[in-house]
């Protein structure tokens, strides 16, 4: 089936569209950019509001203005994903810029307030622990910061945790199986000035989750595409990636990282000239 129909779209039109790979420009807050039911799995990490200089969204909002943006994204995204549909989270445990803030149970409570229901929480440990720049009161009992240097991915799903319908053919293997269960992920980040994004993620984090919770044409979605990860790593895994970022900029990056990325992975054949082209 054409990627762009499993998308079920309400007069969005693609910004790039290439095999199993699907790229929209336009705004998780708009409860009308997509039909109801259409995407199996959804693999995101939506801003953090600590201040990352995105181009077309504001990092640092005033914190109950942060919540209300998040529960209204997740509102829509659970609106678009089917009922045996999972959602993979990646999320702060906490934050303390601009105040000590429980951010992964707040956003946590937030999503089981608009239906999503909870299933497990992933530990992603980035091994960072050098970034570590404020202790607070140092080796003094007065004020001194508790700071864990981990992220967490929050495994949500719809209505039923077991997955009904698709194709069911699912192409992990045991020992990936064996590890990935465990709930608690060690491998790096991703490098901002080798993607050119201001918060990248690794390869790594959507592989994981695709391979774990979906099947082989399952449709995956990020509705903050950024750079692209989780389309292009769908793509290159026998699923169809459907992507939606609202920044123009981070459009064009997504769009000239899928075209080399598939190129270079087989899925297609362009040459450099045609490439360039696409690019535009």
């Amino acid at each position: 089936m054409n990627a762009r129909k499993k998308t079920k779209k309400l007069g969005l039109n693609p910004f790039f569209e290439f095999n199993n790979a699907v790229l929209y420009r336009g705004n998780v807050l708009e409860a009308n950019t997509f039909e109801n039911n259409f995407c199996d799995l959804i693999v995101t990490s939506p801003p953090y509001n600590v201040g990352i200089e995105y181009n077309s969204n504001e990092d640092l909002l005033n914190y109950n203005d942060y919540l209300a943006f998040t529960e209204q994204w997740l509102k829509n995204c659970y609106y678009w994903t089917k009922d045996s549909g999972r959602l993979i989270l990646n999320i702060p445990l906490d934050k303390s810029k601009g105040g000590q803030k429980s951010v992964g149970a707040d956003i946590t409570t937030i999503a089981q307030k608009v239906g999503w229901k909870y299933h497990s929480t992933i530990i992603w440990n980035e091994g960072n622990i050098s970034r570590r720049t404020a202790w607070g009161s140092f080796m003094s009992a007065s004020a001194p910061y508790v700071i864990a240097p981990v992220e967490l991915v929050i495994v949500l799903y719809k209505k039923e945790w077991k997955k009904i319908g698709g194709s069911k053919i699912s192409d992990i293997t045991k020992k990936d199986f064996m590890n990935w269960t465990n709930g608690v992920w060690t491998f790096n980040g991703e490098s901002k000035k080798r993607i050119g994004h201001p918060a990248p993620f690794p390869k790594e984090l959507p592989y994981r989750a695709i391979k774990l919770f979906s099947y082989v044409n399952d449709v995956v979605f990020d509705p903050f595409s950024g750079s692209g990860t989780t389309i292009l790593v769908a793509a290159m895994n026998n699923r169809t990636g459907i992507g939606l970022e609202i920044d123009l900029d981070y459009c064009k990056l997504a769009k000239k990282r899928l075209l080399y990325e598939l190129n270079t992975f087989g899925l297609d054949k362009f040459d450099e000239k045609n490439i360039a082209k696409q690019i535009g």
